[in-house]
């Protein structure tokens, strides 16, 4: 009873290939982003980017959704690596200067809470006819096989949503902003995380 009433919040009816089924139809596809460090640019520099970026803006004949995700890091594996790192070294210096930045680390962690951010870019189509292309066709049909229609139309709708996601790509790239499409599993991590505040996030490096 609980699940059910939660699940009545969630808009995604389900995750394929990478693409977000939303329950009135409608599509999402989700690039994350990596950062800019605009501080340290020279004017030039950083005057291009913004060019690039309004450029980049103005050229979208639909919206976009940025996105920004910002979850405390457990810092605990990190630790104990430090200290495995430690019992290996064979210098008495070594030993002592990682004991010492390790609690370097656990006073700053105690005082402060690290956090870490992933910015996503969603990109959405839906056209007039997704509500009944999608959600009213079976995606399987008798014997558990899958429905030619249905796999056409979704297939169709996917191709425009591509398109859509290749031009975000593009001019974010003009902006020197590197993106990576997110797959099935990445996607249901996001959704995992987006909806379990509470769960700390590891410090998994991320390549864009």
């Amino acid at each position: 009873m609980a699940t059910n009433a939660t699940q009545s919040f969630v808009p995604v009816q389900e995750v394929r290939n990478g693409t977000l089924i939303l329950k009135d139809g409608g599509l999402r596809s989700i690039l994350m982003a990596s950062s800019v460090n605009f501080a340290l640019k020279g004017e030039d520099e950083q005057n291009a980017i913004i060019g690039a970026f309004q450029t980049f803006l103005n050229t979208l004949d639909f919206s976009v959704q940025i996105l920004v995700h910002s979850r405390e890091l457990d810092i605990r594996p990190y630790l104990k690596l430090l200290e495995s790192k430690s019992e290996q070294q064979e210098s008495d210096l070594m030993k002592l200067q990682l004991r010492e930045y390790t609690r370097f680390v656990e006073q700053f962690v105690d005082q402060t809470s690290v956090m870490r951010k992933h910015f996503y870019v969603i990109v959405p189509y839906q056209s007039v006819s997704a509500a009944s292309a999608i959600s009213s066709i079976p995606f399987f049909g008798k014997g558990g096989k899958k429905s030619p229609e249905a796999d056409q139309r979704f297939n169709e709708q996917v191709q425009q949503l591509s398109q859509r996601t290749a031009v975000v790509a593009q001019g974010l790239a003009a902006s020197g902003v590197r993106t990576t499409q997110l797959d099935t599993e990445a996607v249901l991590e996001l959704l995992y995380r987006s909806f379990n505040p509470g769960v700390f996030e590891t410090p998994i490096q991320t390549q864009i």
